[in-house]
């Protein structure tokens, strides 16, 4: 473990040295990785990548439980909090309902159990997000609560984009006050990923996934327009953070003038790319046997039965 993690600081150039980066092979372990910018070229410290360090926004993106990714999370916000500009942390995993306990924690009002009770923190809390929350906490570091309530987005799923309409006005504040489900190449992508459900099901699904990017999005620069010359660091899933198309193109639109870039997580370097590319092995598969697949499926349809919509 500890090999891995110190491969990690030298490859990347973390520990604010200058390396020379070498692609990860079969035998390395999951924790090692890789930054390439969009011309495949290896990035040998964060503190030395302008396009990085000038960014208003940096989106993450990440392979949900990668032990990689998250390692490589915690240590890009920690040298991004050494540079000239404040940054922000920014988290999918928490959603607006939850900033004032958030805050609290922050603040060492609360304790940590407190706050995992008393929010929709994700299950893999302590494992991975854990260490961001403590980085920013010792370095008195905002931390934005960005996302849309799970439960209702889970009704959005269902019922449709005209959900909103159901909302009082507390819970519309959770909400962004815009949600955008034109066509775009970003709908056409999920479309293509959805193989199950009808074509009213799917819209339906899509107006949930667009919730989640449109209010991330609008947190973000509701941020950065109440804090002049900071800097927000995002995570989020990678489906979100991908060619810059989900959070990215909607704070494009809001705020034309932000410095976006974004950093996805791949298992293979590809060159004249639209961001950056954090190189890590794959992940085990989740299931080898289609039966197993299904069968955890069908559970997690039966868990999200259990939300209760208007």
């Amino acid at each position: 473990m500890k090999k891995s993690m110190l491969a990690l600081a030298l490859v990347t150039g973390l520990g604010g040295c200058s390396t020379t980066t070498l692609p990860p092979d079969n035998s390395s372990s999951l924790y090692f990785s890789a930054l390439y910018n969009s011309q495949a070229k290896p990035v040998s410290s964060v503190l030395l990548e302008p396009t990085l360090l000038n960014a208003d926004v940096i989106l993450v993106g990440e392979w949900h439980t990668h032990p990689g990714v998250h390692l490589f999370q915690a240590a890009l916000f920690e040298q991004l909090s050494k540079s000239n500009k404040r940054t922000a942390l920014s988290l999918e995993q928490f959603s607006r309902a939850d900033q004032p306990i958030l805050n609290q924690y922050v603040k060492g009002e609360i304790g940590e159990q407190y706050l995992i009770d008393n929010t929709q923190a994700w299950p893999n809390y302590k494992s991975d997000y854990r260490p961001l929350i403590e980085l920013a906490k010792a370095n008195n570091s905002d931390v934005i609560a960005a996302n849309a309530p799970k439960n209702i987005v889970t009704c959005i799923g269902r019922q449709g984009i005209s959900y909103l309409n159901k909302l009082d006005e507390t819970q519309q504040s959770y909400i962004a006050s815009t949600i955008d489900t034109s066509p775009s190449d970003y709908k056409q992508r999920f479309m293509a990923s959805m193989h199950h459900g009808t074509a009213s099901q799917n819209e339906n699904y899509y107006a949930a996934q667009v919730t989640w990017d449109e209010t991330m999005a609008e947190s973000i620069v509701n941020y950065l327009n109440n804090h002049n010359g900071a800097r927000v660091m995002h995570i989020a899933g990678d489906f979100h953070v991908k060619n810059g198309e989900g959070i990215a193109r909607v704070i494009k639109r809001l705020a034309p003038s932000l410095n976006v870039v974004w950093i996805s997580p791949v298992t293979s370097v590809q060159a004249n790319q639209t961001g950056y590319q954090l190189q890590v092995n794959a992940l085990p598969p989740r299931y080898v046997q289609k039966q197993h697949q299904q069968a955890a499926f069908k559970a997690l349809a039966k868990r999200g039965e259990q939300t209760v919509c208007l």
